[in-house]
């Protein structure tokens, strides 16, 4: 019986000293509420008839997550993130049905900065969800007007197979560059995705930049959106009429300044990519983001100039507004305009269609 209470003494120390060591943490978003949209793009049935739904992760992705270090000693820790999207309304695995389609990586960090490996956020989406006030949510999303709505699918957004080498901050500045493997026999290039991005701090003014060079896009040209695609819709006359994989290069600048309790965003950006035909996008991008009282108010234009056919642009108008329960839970309400060139159709049905969407709902992280 000694030997017994001995023993589990022992095995206990070890276990006490062994979770001073690791850190894991579970954590998550659930998100859903009611949407109305009147012009709904990827429904050839609604037009513009007005559509109302439920819908899951309308300002933050529906999300369950782990997360986690261990020291290694002498300044050096594991790395790790585990990151599952899901859909909210009706309990389905969201991001290409993937059990860890947001996030799935492991990695080192020191004095040198950190190297992660696997499926990454990619500098585009981490300078847009900086720079938008709306966090690259909801109807004021800025990612699906940036690009022609490009830079909201992967690997755009996220990348697989992704080495990423982020350095430490020196003086105000940020700095990561990442490579994802496309892994063809023969040809290195072939689907791989190159980015970089580099931040600076200078006190109320942050400024924020990207460049990416990703082989393999998949998008569709034809003149028939999908639900799917959404607004990832190629205007017609571009390219075949079938999916097709483009080479797309894309860059963004941009800076947020704070007055106070009111950031100012403002950005600009460009999209080329080259498939059969060739699609060029010039994006321009100013946002608020302003306390009222104990909640938030949200406004942001989007311009979206499709440079390479005419009629081409595209504005996107939101205002939104969330009210805080706790730190951890909240209301909100976005309401968002987008109106079309002759030649283009962000978000709607047909060329030249104008969009409106309504969306309200409950937040709660944990």
């Amino acid at each position: 019986m000694k030997k017994a209470l001995l023993a589990l003494a022992i095995l206990s120390t070890v276990a006490g000293a062994a979770s001073a060591e690791t850190s894991v943490t579970i954590y998550g978003i659930i998100d859903v509420g009611i949407d109305y949209d009147h012009g709904k793009a990827g429904n050839a049935a609604a037009g513009t008839t007005p559509t109302w739904a439920e819908a899951s992760g309308q300002t933050s992705g529906n999300r369950l997550g782990f997360k986690g270090s261990e020291d290694l000693g002498n300044g050096l820790s594991a790395i790790f993130t585990l990151e599952n999207g899901f859909n909210a309304n009706d309990g389905t695995l969201g991001n290409g049905n993937r059990l860890f389609g947001r996030q799935s990586w492991v990695g080192l960090q020191g004095n040198f900065g950190s190297v992660k490996i696997g499926r990454q956020l990619s500098a585009t989406y981490l300078a847009l969800q900086t720079l938008d006030p709306f966090g690259t949510s909801s109807a004021g999303d800025a990612q699906r007007a940036y690009g022609y709505g490009l830079g909201k699918i992967d690997p755009i957004a996220r990348s697989d197979n992704t080495v990423i080498y982020q350095l430490p901050t020196l003086a105000g500045f940020d700095a990561l560059a990442g490579y994802g493997f496309g892994g063809q026999p023969g040809n290195f290039n072939k689907l791989s995705t190159k980015f970089a991005g580099v931040n600076y701090t200078m006190g109320p003014l942050l400024v924020v930049t990207s460049f990416q060079d990703t082989d393999g896009v998949a998008f569709s040209p034809t003149s028939t959106p999908t639900a799917a695609l959404d607004a990832i819709v190629i205007p017609s006359g571009l390219a075949p009429t079938t999916t097709t994989s483009a080479t797309v290069k894309n860059s963004v600048i941009g800076a947020i300044y704070y007055f106070g309790d009111v950031k100012v965003h403002a950005a600009i950006g460009n999209t080329k990519a080259e498939a059969a035909g060739s699609l060029k996008v010039r994006n321009y991008m100013l946002g608020v983001t302003a306390q009222a009282g104990v909640g938030t108010i949200l406004g942001s234009w989007n311009r979206d100039n499709v440079t390479s056919v005419s009629g081409g642009i595209s504005d996107q108008f939101a205002i939104g507004y969330t009210y805080p329960f706790s730190v951890r839970t909240n209301l909100y309400t976005v309401l968002a305009y987008t109106k079309n060139g002759s030649g283009v159709r962000m978000n709607a049905w047909a060329n030249g269609q104008n969009d409106r969407e309504l969306q309200f709902g409950i937040r709660h992280k944990f």
